[in-house]
């Protein structure tokens, strides 16, 4: 019987064959942790008084930066100490980095065949390079940090394929929750999803990322695409170190395998209060409050460049607030260079600096009570965002620009063609 990815990866690099079900200990390339995660991992690893396995520990700052009030400076001040402390070079201090999953990727950590972890749960978003990545706790971080290796229960895999054409405004966002709509929230509960197709090696990178992040959403403990020229390019001249790339063999056994007719996939919304919440953008209509582009899941250049190609000419709806956040540094300034900033303060949105910022609830966007966000963030549940009775619409880059101009949540096309 022929191996999954993430039996071939886990094999790899706890240096046996191994299946399904089995318990092994694994070689970890990078583990990572940011200003909300990492002061818990610090203080178990400091407790163990061994030294840090330096080159594999990743700090990125991003949850509460710039710091919006003196608990989150105090927690800020604990990765910068622990920086300097133990001289980490892979510390992205606010102004250098930004979000961390788009930070991992952009400065080549990220690269197929690796097994990174990371204290934050998105960090499923590498497998759209082809790594096996996974969210663990702050003490199994400090694990890491001290040992450069972690236990695994290597996981059952499913395999989710979407062939054919997407339609026009159909995006990666739209692919991610169709799946998590049809197989639930727990439908890939500790399992390994290997989405691929020609519908997925038709996208870009960023929709891939956009895929993988969420997958997370529906339980997996990694969320794979098979790598293709695409990662190879943009890996070229970025990625830190050598990799091999790791495909799953035909023969390869799936507890469950399901296609998607990519042309039967229209831009969807995740409504209230689960990302499965799933219904087609033009039959909901709901008057919004907020419109939020940005975070780990879709604020990158070429979401930015689909909401401009929407917003060019138009203007924000009167009573609704736009929120731009560029997922980094280096997002924002090409955003600049485009010309697409202007674009949207021309239209009467609001932009920030990188920040994970009103994802989570944080800030730059938090929701008072009954006000409604349609956001391209990855989770919608009960006061994610803000007040408990305010209400999180899930949609792409899209869909939320669209639904900017008009005040409703919207099927792109009613918009543009």
């Amino acid at each position: 019987m022929g191996r999954t990815v993430a039996e071939k990866i886990l094999s790899e690099k706890s240096d046996k064959d191994v299946a399904a079900g089995e318990i092994v200990e694994a070689r970890v390339d990078y583990v990572m942790v940011n200003d909300v995660t990492g002061p818990a991992a610090f203080d178990e690893f400091e407790s163990l008084n061994v030294p840090l396995m330096r080159d594999k520990v990743v700090l990125i700052p991003d949850h509460y930066v710039p710091n919006k009030d003196v608990a989150s400076a105090k927690q800020a001040k604990r990765m910068r100490d622990f920086a300097k402390k133990h001289d980490v070079d892979n510390y992205f201090e606010i102004g250098s980095g930004g979000v961390c999953h788009q930070v991992m990727i952009e400065e080549g950590f990220a690269a197929p065949g690796r097994l990174i972890v990371g204290a934050d749960s998105h960090t499923c978003s590498y497998g759209a390079l082809g790594a096996f990545s996974t969210g663990i706790g702050s003490t199994e971080a400090a694990t890491v940090f001290a040992r450069g290796v972690l236990w695994f229960r290597v996981p059952e895999s499913m395999k989710l394929s979407v062939r054919g054409s997407l339609g026009r405004h159909v995006t990666g966002k739209d692919i991610i929750l169709t799946i998590i709509g049809d197989i639930g929230v727990e439908g890939a509960l500790y399992r390994s999803m290997e989405v691929e197709g020609d519908a997925i090696s038709s996208l870009s990178l960023s929709d891939r990322i956009t895929i993988a992040n969420m997958g997370i959403e529906a339980g997996a403990k990694a969320c794979v695409m098979p790598p293709d020229e695409v990662v190879y390019d943009y890996l070229s001249g970025r990625v830190r170190g050598e990799y091999r790339a790791v495909f799953a063999d035909a023969d390869a056994d799936y507890v469950d395998s399901r296609t998607y007719d990519a042309s039967n996939i229209v831009p969807v919304v995740a409504k209230p209060h689960l990302p499965s919440n799933v219904s087609p953008a033009s039959e909901i209509a709901v008057d919004i409050d907020q419109a939020y582009l940005g975070s780990c899941t879709n604020g990158r250049i070429e979401d930015f460049r689909i909401a401009a190609e929407i917003m060019k000419g138009r203007k924000v709806h009167r009573g609704v607030r736009m929120i731009i956040v560029p997922a980094t540094k280096k997002v924002m300034e090409q955003a600049i260079a485009e010309g697409l900033v202007k674009i949207f303060m021309d239209a009467g949105a609001f932009i920030s600096g990188p920040t994970c910022g009103a994802c989570l609830g944080g800030y730059m966007g938090v929701l008072a009570p009954g006000e409604k966000c349609v956001s391209s963030t990855n989770r919608n549940f009960v006061g994610r965002m803000g007040d408990k009775e305010s209400e999180v619409y899930l949609a792409s880059p899209a869909v939320v620009a669209a639904s900017a101009i008009t005040g409703r949540i919207v099927d792109p096309s009613e918009v543009v063609e």
